[in-house]
C-alpha cells in the first residue's frame, strides 16, 4: 500500500509541477517566433544595404553621365558662338554660299544643344529616381535594424524567463519583441 500511496504522490507532485510550468511551452513557442522575425530582419537590413549602395551607385552614375552632356552641350554653345561672333563681325568678307554654311553649322549646333538639354532632362529624371530608391532602401534598412535590437531584446529576456523559471521576464520580453515586430511589419510596408 505503501508503495502505492508514494507512486500517486510522485504522480501528483509531477502534475503538479506540468501545470506549474506549462507556460514555458508558450514561451518557447514566443521565442521561436522572435527569432525568425529576427532572422528574416537581418536578412531584409542586408538586403536593403546592398540596394542602397547599388542605387546610390546608379544615381552617381547617371550624374556623371548627365555632367557629360552638360560639357558637350556647352561645347556646342561656344562653339556656336564663335560662329556666330565671326560671321557677325566679318559678314563681307564671307561669299554668300560660305556665310549659307556657317549659319547651317550655327543651326546644327543649336539644334544639338537642344538635344542635349532634352536628354539631360531625361537623365535627371532617371539620376533622382535612383536618389529616390536609395533613400526608400535606407529607411528600410535603419527599420529592420531597429527591428533586429528589439527581437533579439525580446528573445534574449525570454530566455532569462525560461531559465530561471519567472513569467515576468517573459512578458517584459514578449512586449519588446511585438515592438520589434511592429518595426519588422514597418520595414516591408513603411506605416510610418
Amino acid at each position: 500500500m505503501e508503495i502505492e500511496e508514494l507512486r500517486e504522490e510522485v504522480r501528483e507532485e509531477l502534475l503538479k509541477e506540468a501545470n506549474q510550468h506549462s507556460w514555458l511551452n508558450y514561451l518557447a513557442l514566443s521565442t521561436v517566433i522572435l527569432a525568425v522575425c529576427a532572422s528574416l530582419s537581418s536578412f531584409k537590413e542586408n538586403n536593403n544595404s546592398v540596394d542602397t549602395v547599388l542605387n546610390q551607385t546608379q544615381a552617381a552614375n547617371q550624374w556623371a553621365y548627365y555632367q557629360a552632356k552638360s560639357i558637350k552641350g556647352y561645347l556646342y554653345e561656344m562653339q556656336a558662338e564663335k560662329l556666330a561672333i565671326d560671321l557677325e563681325g566679318a559678314a563681307q568678307s564671307y561669299n554668300e554660299e560660305s556665310r549659307r554654311k556657317i549659319e547651317t553649322k550655327i543651326a546644327e549646333y543649336h539644334k544639338e544643344l537642344d538635344r542635349y538639354k532634352d536628354e539631360k532632362k531625361a537623365i535627371m529624371k532617371e539620376a533622382k529616381s535612383y536618389e529616390q530608391l536609395r533613400d526608400e532602401a535606407q529607411k528600410r534598412q535603419d527599420t529592420f535594424g531597429i527591428a533586429v535590437i528589439f527581437l533579439q531584446m525580446g528573445i534574449l529576456l525570454s530566455s532569462i524567463s525560461a531559465l530561471m523559471k519567472i513569467k515576468l521576464p517573459w512578458f517584459v520580453g514578449c512586449a519588446v519583441g511585438v515592438i520589434g515586430i511592429v518595426y519588422f511589419c514597418n520595414g516591408i510596408f513603411l506605416f510610418f
